[in-house]
């Protein structure tokens, strides 16, 4: 079967074609990748160590990744107060965080259509991901990025040779200068582009694989942009459709009680307001997919919780306890167990999956102020 790829306007229906240098609609919208068909265990390429071994599930028939060995990270099943979950270790991948997923994918298109430079912008990880696989790709990266951004994130950056500016102000700062930018250059910024969604759909293929091909009850997780919440959606969709798995896992999605537009859309509260949070990677105001995140999570008959910083911070700390180093954006998914089981969003039983996004050294400075 033929497969014509398109990008997608999931609220107008519009399409544009695939192969055609752009990360929005005419309009302005958030594009996705439209639906493709699900792959089962025998379209899976076994003998390939990262995400490309789901090769058969995504866009654009790369033939030549640009690919750092990302994915095919460790599930580990710890006890957790009085229940057993699994946590899904994404600081293996190649930069330290799960935003690799999504760049391998969205870089090789853009460099198989011959982009030699590029644009992103960044609180940190999407942007040290970007630039490590620049570098991979012989293509230069230009990396906008808060002037309270971690250093490690940012020295890590400017190590694999981008150019990284930090712009006065906040997350929004950063992503207003871009839009600025990205009329003159290419733009892969991992919260616009379409391509960045269609690889962190590979995380729910690679639960589904890693639980013996059978997707979770529960899967919990942090959300600033949502991508992994929307690319949840995105894989376990096309497995539910192609009928290999037969129903959805719940999504349950943590926020920083400081910053948590997408709880207060989902419960429909009044939005609160934004202050300095130690969880820095979900710290997004304005998430540019908001209604698709939210029925994401309507469609798994998922939840929401905002986190206090007291418990980000107790997350921390108790995952470093059992081995397990952390940085606090994605100690927040931790943090939301057990508010999450208190509600019986998780129900004795359950097979639980939380994702740790990225790794402790990639937020020194905070890590320090924890444990020093």
């Amino acid at each position: 079967m033929v497969i014509m790829d398109v990008y997608l306007d999931p609220r107008s229906g519009r399409t544009y074609p695939l192969d055609a240098l752009r990360w929005r609609g005419d309009d302005g919208a958030p594009l996705m990748v439209g639906p493709r068909p699900g792959i089962g265990p025998k379209d899976i390429e076994t003998s390939t160590r990262s995400l490309w071994r789901y090769r058969a599930a995504l866009a654009g028939a790369v033939t030549r990744p640009v690919s750092l060995g990302e994915g095919c990270t460790p599930l580990i099943e710890r006890r957790w107060g009085d229940r057993d979950v699994h946590f899904k270790l994404e600081w293996f991948n190649p930069s330290g965080s799960f935003k690799d997923r999504g760049t391998s994918v969205m870089m090789s298109l853009l460099a198989r259509r011959g982009v030699e430079s590029v644009l992103e912008d960044s609180s940190g990880n999407g942007g040290s991901s970007v630039a490590a696989y620049c570098a991979a790709a012989g293509i230069r990266a230009r990396i906008l990025a808060p002037e309270g951004t971690s250093a490690a994130k940012v020295l890590q950056a400017r190590a694999y040779g981008a150019e990284v500016v930090l712009v006065p102000g906040d997350r929004a700062a950063a992503a207003e200068q871009a839009m600025r930018e990205a009329r003159t250059t290419a733009y892969a910024g991992h919260n616009w582009h379409p391509l960045f969604l269609e690889g962190t759909k590979t995380l729910a293929y690679e639960m589904w694989e890693d639980l013996g091909f059978a997707a979770p009850d529960v899967v919990v997780t942090v959300a600033g942009a949502g991508s992994v919440v929307l690319g949840c959606d995105l894989g376990f969709g096309e497995l539910l459709a192609a009928g290999h798995i037969d129903r959805l896992p719940r999504l349950l999605v943590a926020q920083p009680e400081r910053c948590a537009p997408v709880h207060a859309a989902f419960q429909g509260a009044p939005a609160v307001d934004v202050g300095p949070t130690i969880a820095e990677g979900t710290a997004i105001e304005s998430p540019i997919r908001l209604p698709e995140i939210v029925d994401a999570i309507r469609r798994s008959g998922g939840d929401t919780v905002a986190i206090p910083e007291d418990d980000i911070v107790a997350a921390t700390r108790r995952l470093a306890g059992i081995g397990l180093y952390a940085e606090p954006t994605s100690a927040s998914a931790a943090a939301a167990i057990d508010a999450f089981a208190s509600r019986e969003a998780i129900r004795p039983g359950d097979t639980v999956v939380v994702v740790l996004t990225g790794s402790g050294l990639k937020a020194a400075a905070a890590m320090g102020r924890l444990f020093m």
